[in-house]
C-alpha cells in the first residue's frame, strides 16, 4: 500500500489507510465524565474540531512539544525548537536521576524518596486513602531488587501527570485524556519498532488524531530498557550533498548518516524521505527498521489563494510523536516512551519549514510571491511566514487531519492555568516556549509571566539521548 498522502479535499485524496486494528486491552483512555484527579466531576473540554470530518470532534492527540511541538506537538512535552540561548535543557528535580543510561548510578535513598513522593501524590489525587502500605511494599521491592514496578494505574496516572507538568507544552488542557499503552514487557528492538508503528496507527485514526503514549520497558539495575534514537517516530532524512548543503531536513543529517552506516539504503532522495526507526536494546548495537507505509499519514500542502503552491511539492506528517525523551515516574526511568498530541500549525509553518537551519523556505516563497527581499524592512519574511502558515492550516483542514492554531491554543492554555489554579495546583511554564513563534503579542499568553517550577513525574531530555538523535553515538547499550 502506498504511503497515504492527504492533499486537497475528499475528492482528490490518494486513498485512506487501513485503521481496522482494535484497541489493545493494555491501552487505558479516560472516559467521558471521569472523575478529575482533584476529585471534581467534569466532562472533558471541547476537543479540536477536524474540518471535513462531518462534524465529528477529534480526540486530543498531541504531546507537549518536545522537539517540534517542539517539534512541539500541541499537547506534547516540547518541540522542534532548539534550546534557547541561556536556556539549556534542564533536568527536572525531585527523582534523583543522574542523567545517565540505566539506574546503576542512582542513589538508593534518592529512589526511595522519589517513590514515596510519587505514591503519595497518586493516592492523594486519586483519593485512594493512606499510601503507607503501598509505599512499604515499594520500599521492600527496592531493597530486594534495586527497583520497583508500577501498577498499571500508577503508570497511567504518572504518564498523564508528566504531561501536566511539561513546562514547554502549550496544549496541556487535555492532559487527563491521554491514552496509555502499557508495553513494559517489550524490550527487543524489533518488537519495539513494530509496537511503535502500531502506536502511529492508533494515534492517527484516519486523521482524527488521538493523544497517545506507548511505554516500553524501564531501566533497571544492570538491565537498561530499550532506546529509540529518533527524536520523533516520524522524521525526514537529511542527505548531506558533496558540494555542501543538505537535501531534506538538516536537523536529521547526523541520524541519516548513522542510518546509512547501519545499512539503510536511503530513500528516493527527495526532501521528504521518511527515516527508518533506529532502535537499540540492551547488549546490542542500534538497528534500523523501515516504518510501514500505512503507519505514516502525510498532508500535501496547498494554498487557499495560490494554485502554484501545490507544485512546490511540500508536505508534512500528521502525527508529531516524540520518541527521544525519558518518562520519569517516581524515580523510574522509561527511556522509550513515544508520546504524541496533535500539531499546532506554527510548529510546521513557522519552525520546521521556515527556520534557516531547517528547510529555510522563506526566501524561495518570497520570490514566488513577488516580495521585495532587498531589505528586511519590507517585512518580506513576515509576509512569507504568514502565507506558509495559512498553507499548513488550510491543507490540514481540507484533508480532515487534526491541527490547531496558535490563537486558539493560547486561549486553551489560559483555561488550563485557571482550571489548575482553582484546584490548588501550581502550574510551571517556560514563557519562551509557550508564546507562539509568530504573532506572539497578538496572543494572550504573551502578556503575562509564568513560574518555572518543575515537578515530577516528567518527560526529560537527557544529554546522551540528544547525542543519539544527532547520530553521535554508536556503541553497545549496557
Amino acid at each position: 500500500m502506498p504511503r497515504v498522502d492527504r492533499g486537497g479535499d475528499a475528492r482528490d485524496r490518494d486513498g485512506a489507510p487501513s485503521r481496522a486494528r482494535g484497541w489493545s486491552t493494555e491501552t487505558r483512555c479516560a472516559p467521558h465524565g471521569r472523575k478529575d484527579t482533584a476529585g471534581e466531576s467534569e466532562r472533558r473540554p471541547p476537543e479540536p474540531t477536524v474540518p471535513g470530518a462531518r462534524g465529528r470532534s477529534a480526540a486530543p492527540t498531541r504531546g507537549d512539544r518536545p522537539d517540534g511541538h517542539p517539534d512541539h506537538p500541541t499537547g506534547s512535552p516540547t518541540t522542534d525548537r532548539p534550546a534557547r540561548p541561556g536556556r539549556p535543557d534542564r533536568r527536572e528535580e525531585g527523582d534523583g536521576h543522574d542523567g545517565h543510561d540505566g539506574q546503576d548510578g542512582r542513589d538508593g535513598h534518592d529512589l526511595l524518596r522519589a517513590a514515596t513522593a510519587f505514591l503519595t501524590l497518586h493516592h492523594t489525587e486519586e483519593r485512594l486513602g493512606d499510601p503507607a502500605r503501598r509505599i512499604a511494599a515499594a520500599h521492600a521491592e527496592i531493597a530486594e531488587t534495586g527497583t520497583y514496578r508500577h501498577t498499571t494505574e500508577e503508570l497511567v496516572f504518572g504518564a498523564r501527570v508528566a504531561w501536566r507538568n511539561a513546562n514547554r507544552c502549550i496544549g496541556r488542557l487535555y492532559w487527563h485524556s491521554l491514552c496509555v499503552r502499557d508495553r513494559r514487557d517489550v524490550r527487543d528492538a524489533k518488537d519495539v519498532a513494530e509496537a511503535a508503528a502500531d502506536h502511529l496507527r492508533e494515534a492517527t485514526r484516519d486523521g482524527r488524531i488521538r493523544a497517545l503514549i506507548t511505554v516500553f520497558a524501564p531501566d533497571a539495575p544492570g538491565r537498561p530498557g530499550p532506546r529509540i534514537w529518533n527524536e520523533q517516530l516520524i522524521r525526514y532524512a537529511g542527505y548531506a550533498r558533496p558540494g555542501g548543503g543538505v537535501t531534506g531536513d538538516p536537523r536529521n543529517a547526523g541520524l541519516t548518516a548513522l542510518a546509512r552506516r547501519l545499512g539503510w539504503p536511503g530513500g528516493p532522495g527527495s526532501p521528504f524521505d521518511v527515516l527508518p526507526l533506529i532502535v537499540q536494546s540492551a547488549g546490542d548495537r542500534p538497528r534500523w527498521f523501515t516504518l510501514p507505509e500505512d503507519a505514516v499519514l502525510e498532508v500535501a500542502l496547498t494554498h487557499p489563494e495560490y494554485p502554484w503552491w501545490r507544485s512546490l511539492g511540500l508536505r508534512w506528517h500528521a502525527v508529531p510523536a516524540l520518541a527521544g525523551m525519558c518518562l520519569e515516574i517516581g524515580g523510574i526511568c522509561y527511556p522509550a516512551a513515544p508520546f504524541n498530541g496533535w500539531y499546532m500549525g506554527t510548529e510546521i509553518g513557522a519552525r520546521n519549514l521556515a527556520d534557516a537551519d531547517r528547510y529555510d523556505l522563506l526566501p524561495h516563497l518570497a520570490d514566488r510571491l513577488g516580495l521585495d527581499t532587498r531589505s528586511d524592512r519590507s517585512l518580506w519574511k513576515d509576509r512569507a511566514l504568514v502565507e506558509l502558515n495559512r498553507s499548513v492550516l488550510h491543507s490540514f483542514d481540507r484533508a480532515g487531519v487534526t491541527v490547531t492554531d496558535h490563537h486558539t491554543e493560547s486561549l486553551r492554555f489560559l483555561t488550563h492555568l485557571d482550571r489548575e489554579e482553582r484546584k490548588g495546583r501550581r502550574v510551571g511554564a517556560d514563557w519562551s516556549w509557550i508564546v507562539p513563534p509568530i504573532s506572539g503579542s497578538a496572543t494572550p499568553v504573551f502578556h503575562r509571566t509564568y513560574e518555572t517550577v518543575e515537578r515530577h513525574p516528567a518527560y526529560v531530555h537527557h544529554p546522551e539521548a540528544l547525542a543519539r538523535a544527532r547520530g553521535e553515538i554508536d556503541e553497545i547499550l549496557v
